[in-house]
């Protein structure tokens, strides 16, 4: 691969999560306080990335695979999103904004499985070149989280107070133009899809890959993903506010730390899984996530600031430790028959109906715990996730018989 071409796809991905990272985390806080929804709408706007997903492979699988360039669908979803995003931007009431939301994910959610096909596209050795573009992406959401604490500070108290949290929607909006224009500048990623016959439902949805069902391992795998999903949609969707709600500075900015670990554990992770297994490997995570949020419910931001500190920096063996050794995991068992449709059963089962269900149980809870002074029960509240996921544990454990999965760096 050339270094030019290097260069695009990596300004690519930086700009993706750049967009995505530069509202979603701060959505919660401005929702709350900016246009005063109720917890329960602010669990609604959440779930949009869930509807996004659950239609994102109709998009991709009617669209994108069998009509046009994926550059060309991923300048014009930018380009229309970017427009979206001003609308978010102008409102001020969440009646107004959740029709824009929606939309946006609907366009966004896509996006992320065509820059993928982008880069793919361009690379002989994907195992290899892909983590070195697929990084930019982090950095992206990092460096506009530290945009929005330590240069902006939108999210200090001041700042919130003052509605400044709004400018994140400008911001990403001027960003998404940009990623708009840039895209049909990419390498030429014509369609893959040559048959005539129309995809069926099936095929779309990746249901084909039922089939694996049989195999009770995978089985058992696919509804721990699905639950586990559960108790993350809790961080998404709450940890953002809650650190403002318990005024720790900067918040959004010391939140780039959970994807600043994830880049130290995406590197340990070959290691770990090839000394302890997958099995091991995914309890670790799910460990992870139990200790997270007992941390969350006992930390504050006096002399146990550090228990908060700690819990944002495990997101990245919470994600890394779940999310891609479930795909290699997966990978390893669909075999070249079912390799796409399977994997995209499992984003439809974890970002779609998983954190469909987890953003609602959130917004039920934090609302069942919320003060008549505007603030929440947090130690009850995180007590909740951690809980569940020690369940998902325990059911991980007892149920999941260990074998041995080939990784392949």
């Amino acid at each position: 691969m050339r270094i030019s071409t290097r260069v695009q796809l990596c300004v690519m991905m930086f700009l993706e999560f750049f967009i995505w990272g530069g509202w979603f985390v701060t959505l919660g806080t401005f929702l709350g306080n900016t246009i005063h929804a109720s917890d329960g709408e602010i669990a609604l706007a959440f779930s949009t990335q869930s509807w996004g997903a659950i239609l994102a492979p109709f998009i991709i699988g009617i669209i994108a695979d069998r009509y046009f360039n994926a550059e060309k669908i991923l300048g014009i979803l930018h380009l229309s999103g970017a427009l979206l995003l001003y609308l978010m931007y102008r409102t001020t009431s969440f009646e107004d904004f959740y029709p824009f939301v929606l939309g946006y994910m609907i366009l966004y959610m896509p996006t992320l499985a065509l820059v993928n096909s982008v880069s793919f596209n361009q690379m002989k050795n994907p195992a290899k070149e892909f983590s070195l573009v697929r990084v930019f992406g982090t950095l992206g959401w990092v460096v506009a989280g530290l945009l929005i604490s330590y240069w902006f500070n939108w999210d200090s108290e001041t700042g919130i107070s003052n509605g400044l949290l709004r400018n994140t929607f400008l911001m990403t909006a001027i960003a998404s133009a940009i990623l708009g224009i840039f895209s049909f500048t990419l390498p030429k990623t014509p369609p893959k899809a040559i048959s005539a016959k129309k995809p069926s439902l099936k095929e779309l949805m990746g249901l084909d890959a039922l089939e694996l069902f049989k195999d009770r391992n995978f089985l058992v795998f696919f509804i721990s993903s699905i639950l586990i999903c559960i108790p993350l949609a809790f961080y998404y969707q709450n940890a953002n506010p809650f650190l403002v709600e318990l005024g720790m500075e900067n918040p959004t900015g010391k939140m780039t730390l959970g994807q600043i670990s994830e880049i130290l554990f995406m590197l340990l992770l070959p290691y770990f899984f090839t000394k302890f297994g997958f099995k091991k490997t995914i309890m670790v995570a799910m460990l992870a996530w139990v200790v997270r949020y007992i941390l969350f419910a006992y930390g504050n931001v006096g002399e146990l600031s550090f228990m908060l500190i700690i819990g944002i920096g495990l997101h990245g063996i919470c994600y890394d430790f779940f999310f891609v050794s479930g795909q290699i995991y997966t990978d390893s068992k669909a075999g070249e028959k079912y390799k796409s449709a399977a994997q995209g059963l499992i984003t439809l089962a974890t970002y779609g109906v998983g954190m469909l269900i987890g953003f609602w149980i959130a917004g039920k809870i934090s609302n069942l715990y919320l003060l008549e002074n505007g603030t929440h029960i947090w130690e009850t509240i995180w007590v909740y996730p951690a809980g569940f996921a020690f369940v998902v544990l325990m059911f991980f454990m007892l149920m999941f018989k260990s074998e041995k999965i080939d990784y392949k760096s």
